[in-house]
């Protein structure tokens, strides 16, 4: 046994520390009835030492196995990761899904969205719209409408399309100068509400809500008249900063029939609050990346009409050193085209024939753009080039 505790846990085998449980155990349980009490004593002692010895071994084993894995793992030791670990690294932390952030892989995956808040005209135009709806809806009514922009929020088309909450009406509509597509979505509670208000429901009450059918003709129809207000006054909206005609196209229910982009591509989506007193419902505007890349360059302005200041010393000071540039001309006689064997075969003494008499016109040129044409001559001592014309640049 000593010479086991001078080992200590490095030596000992799977099989020698279960011996040695099983003897401890023994010695600690096994005390025989006719034995005295300072054999007892004795025992027990041996015992208390035994377990002192057996928890040493261990901690030096798990000590043994830690270092192992420190070499292993490269110094530090490994480490499980728990359920909120787990679910902070994923992106399913549910601390931050209140307000909106991601964290994780989620992040890192929705790092390629434009965040709106790069384009802050468009928050203006939200504006706009939420205060021009606030009226049609009141005219389209007859009764107390309040309409309020909940938030505004990037995502991915095909995440959007998965979290529409079923029942709903998708109107699709197309903006007409931007060549593109938007999405128009009503939930069943504006639905349910706005043919209540319109077929003359009396006040006071909740608007019924009937699951497990499909809309009637009614019922699109007055929704498809809700829809061509709202668009009106979103073309509107964006009138001041640039106009543009949004035309509907058509009313779905299904949202795998109103697919305008591709799931991957990025989208705006703004969504609007309609209260009627005790009814109401929500609206949300889908617009894809492509829809507002024709207007994008106008979205970044921090205000209307903004522009950018331009620095007149600069440019005068950049337009006179221009003028005084030194720039290199070259008077061209002819050029020949020649086979590579015979520029190979050329050696002191050879002649090459130009095909350029004296009175032909010879072509002044900077790099590789022709600048003018003249005709060769002498000038005291020095071979000069009388300028005729000016080469006319052919517009590409």
């Amino acid at each position: 046994m000593s010479d086991d505790s001078e080992m200590g846990g490095e030596g000992r085998t799977a099989d020698d520390e279960e011996a040695l449980m099983k003897e401890w155990a023994a010695m600690a349980g096994g005390d025989d009835g006719d034995a005295s009490a300072g054999e007892g004593q004795e025992d027990g002692g041996d015992a208390d030492a035994m377990a002192a010895e057996w928890e040493a071994m261990l901690g030096n084993a798990d000590d043994g196995e830690a270092a192992e894995g420190a070499a292993l793992g490269g110094g530090s030791s490994a480490r499980v990761l728990n359920q909120d670990e787990i679910d902070s690294l994923l992106g399913f932390d549910e601390a931050h899904e209140g307000d909106g952030e991601r964290s994780g892989i989620q992040a890192i995956l929705n790092s390629a969205l434009v965040s709106y808040e790069r384009l802050p005209m468009l928050e203006v135009v939200f504006d706009r719209l939420v205060r021009m709806m606030s009226t049609s809806m009141r005219n389209f009514t007859s009764d107390n409408v309040e309409v309020s922009l909940d938030n505004i929020l990037s995502l991915r088309f095909g995440d959007y399309l998965n979290s529409i909450p079923l029942p709903a009406m998708l109107g699709v509509f197309k903006a007409e100068e931007w060549d593109n597509y938007g999405l128009l979505t009503v939930d069943s509670s504006l639905i349910y509400s706005i043919v209540d208000v319109l077929l003359g429901g009396r006040r006071g009450t909740a608007a019924m809500r009937i699951e497990g059918r499909p809309y009637t003709t009614i019922e699109r129809n007055l929704v498809e008249r809700m829809v061509h207000v709202v668009l009106s006054d979103l073309s509107a909206a964006f009138d001041p900063l640039s106009p543009v005609t949004f035309r509907f196209d058509r009313l779905e229910t299904n949202p795998r029939f109103a697919t305008i982009s591709r799931p991957s591509n990025a989208a705006i989506v703004a969504k609007l609050r309609i209260d009627m007193e005790d009814r109401g419902g929500r609206l949300e505007l889908m617009l894809p990346y492509a829809t507002l890349e024709p207007v994008r360059e106008l979205l970044l302005q921090m205000f209307m009409g903004e522009k950018f200041g331009r620095d007149s010393i600069w440019e005068t000071h950049l337009a006179e050193e221009l003028w005084m540039t030194e720039v290199e001309m070259e008077a061209v006689l002819d050029e020949q085209v020649m086979p590579l064997r015979d520029i190979l075969d050329l050696r002191v003494g050879s002649k090459i024939m130009l095909n350029a008499m004296p009175d032909s016109t010879v072509e002044l040129r900077c790099g590789d753009v022709p600048m003018f044409g003249g005709k060769m001559g002498r000038k005291g001592n020095r071979i000069a080039i009388r300028i005729d014309e000016k080469v006319k640049k052919e517009k590409v």
